[in-house]
């Protein structure tokens, strides 16, 4: 004898668990989405009332309304198939690759303004062995302003001026090296 619920003939449907877990994800990709600028989301290939309904979400500024209306975006996403967000789900995972890779740019930076504060002189060498463009005596007296801010416990002005020309450091040596192609080696 047979059962009304026999599982061979129905497939099972997701538990309520799985499907908060899904709303959930449909939720923090709505609002994933809403972090975007409108250029880069118009880039994002998504359901036309999709994208109406963001830009109605992004009018909203109360936070409880805003986050009212965010659900409801979930909610109208979810009638959607979920390959439909593949193309948004790509562009937002993009985006979590670069930011990982800034953020630890920015903490290398941070860690090498430390050593110049630290060492003084020789890490100054260290660094000027890789960027012979750097202006030598400006970051020594930038180097050794933010010691003195430091220990008379002054607004970090140096400090961070120091971080900025590091950063500017960075981004010329960056552009030089994507400027020298291997078709101009050759010629």
């Amino acid at each position: 004898m047979q059962s009304d619920h026999d599982a061979s003939d129905t497939p099972e449907a997701p538990s309520r668990s799985q499907r908060r877990r899904e709303a959930l994800a449909l939720f923090d990709l709505g609002e994933a989405l809403l972090t975007l600028s409108p250029s880069r989301l118009a880039g994002i290939e998504l359901p036309e009332d999709v994208r109406t309904e963001i830009a109605h979400v992004r009018r909203i500024t109360a936070p409880v309304a805003r986050k009212r209306q965010l659900q409801f975006l979930a909610k109208l996403m979810r009638r959607h198939a979920d390959a439909v967000f593949a193309p948004a789900r790509a562009a937002l995972g993009g985006d979590a690759v670069a930011h990982r890779r800034e953020v630890a740019n920015a903490h290398r930076l941070e860690a090498l303004r430390e050593h110049l504060l630290a060492e003084g002189d020789v890490a100054l060498g260290e660094l000027l062995q890789h960027h012979a463009q750097a202006d030598r005596q400006n970051l020594r007296a930038l180097i050794r302003q933010a010691r003195g801010e430091r220990a008379g416990n002054r607004p970090p002005h140096a400090y961070r001026e120091l971080l900025r020309q590091l950063r500017a450091l960075e981004s010329a040596a960056a552009a030089a090296t994507t400027d020298s192609t291997p078709d101009d080696a050759t010629n």
